[in-house]
């Protein structure tokens, strides 16, 4: 790639996101040492955090992740086929009324409730397996206690449910200062008492930096597998993704000229500008206008100017001497220059809201 970002294919779309399998499956193996004895799963819930699944449960399989968890049957109905059967698939949003007889082989339901613990073990009599999530103080999704009590005081049901792991979520683990996940902790160890014999997982990708006290004996990673920033204490995290964008118009503009909608930008100097062919429709959001968001070219920042629309937004590039850039060219918006959460920072958002806005209009390369 050059330093205008020329690369091949993809050229009748706005934009390149490459996506770089090699730093998706590093990464994993970097947490998976991290966890050892216990087992890192892979999140691949909402398309991979919106990277693309289909392209990278495989390799995660080949490196030897045989834990996978969605948010949805459907989404565990789409990856089953890519999967061999000796990988599992775990439904985080539980048991839908109705669906027992639609879970196939190797696709687990993540019961949050008591009433989904019951549905299960009468549809299944124990010939299925199941998890078992309950809520050490989030307020979402699992058991409270006197669901857990109910549970443990009823051997049956619990046999029924065919449950094989007791899990739970961290609110508060990005922020390590906080006492919350220590609070998590104690009440997840409470649950595991009042329901002994199950294999434990609290830690997902900002609680495994908190130590092997959260670890337990499967760890759940998915933000930081894709480049994102989880903690303050992570390390050793490779970026995932490089979205490049094309210029689809250069225009020199007079001091007084206005840019956008609403004419919220008025130059003050003669002004060059580069109008890029993507908008808030590809996850560019319209916060990032006036200054807020940028494009790189090299080394120089190129900051936009006026609002960011739906298929386009503009961006100064008086900087660069005339004649630097073209039409088709392609600039930086992710990159070395500017990371994934850099660009939400500038949003007053986090990665993942970033990653998952991403539009479907890019040319996606898996590198």
């Amino acid at each position: 790639m050059s330093a205008s970002g020329n690369v091949s294919g993809g050229t009748a779309a706005g934009g390149i996101l490459t996506i770089s399998v090699d730093a998706v499956v590093a990464n994993w193996r970097s947490l998976a040492a991290r966890v050892a004895p216990a087992r890192s799963a892979a999140v691949v819930k909402a398309d991979a955090y919106g990277l693309g699944a289909a392209p990278l449960v495989r390799p995660l399989y080949d490196a030897g992740c045989r834990d996978f968890f969605v948010v949805a049957l459907s989404e565990a109905d789409a990856l089953r086929p890519l999967l061999p059967l000796d990988a599992t698939i775990y439904v985080l949003n539980g048991l839908l009324p109705g669906t027992a007889g639609a879970y196939g082989d190797g696709i687990l339901p993540v019961l949050n409730s008591l009433a989904q613990c019951r549905a299960w073990a009468e549809a299944m009599l124990g010939s299925r397996p199941s998890v078992i999530q309950v809520d050490t103080g989030m307020s979402r999704l699992g058991l409270d206690v006197a669901e857990q009590q109910a549970l443990a005081g009823d051997p049956g049901l619990l046999s029924a449910t065919g449950a094989r792991l007791i899990m739970s979520h961290l609110a508060c683990a990005d922020e390590p200062v906080k006492s919350a996940s220590g609070e998590q902790l104690a009440a997840f160890r409470a649950a595991r008492e009042r329901l002994p014999g199950l294999a434990g997982s609290l830690a997902a990708s900002s609680g495994i930096f908190l130590g092997p006290d959260y670890h337990f004996d499967l760890c759940r990673p998915g933000a930081s597998l894709y480049g994102i920033e989880t903690s303050p204490l992570a390390g050793g995290i490779k970026p995932v993704v490089d979205l490049r964008v094309r210029v689809a118009q250069l225009r020199e503009i007079e001091a007084g000229a206005s840019v956008g909608y609403g004419y919220t930008f008025r130059a003050s100097r003669t002004t060059r500008l580069a109008t890029l062919a993507i908008g808030y429709a590809d996850g560019w959001w319209r916060r990032y206008s006036n200054g807020a968001g940028a494009a790189y070219f090299g080394d120089t920042r190129l900051p936009s100017v006026g609002r960011v629309s739906m298929d386009s937004f503009s961006v100064d590039v008086s900087a660069l001497p005339p004649g630097t850039l073209a039409e088709g060219d392609l600039l930086e918006l992710i990159g070395p220059h500017q990371s994934v959460d850099d660009v939400a920072r500038a949003a007053g958002t986090i990665g993942y809201e970033v990653l998952t806005s991403l539009g479907r209009r890019y040319h996606r390369v898996y590198a």
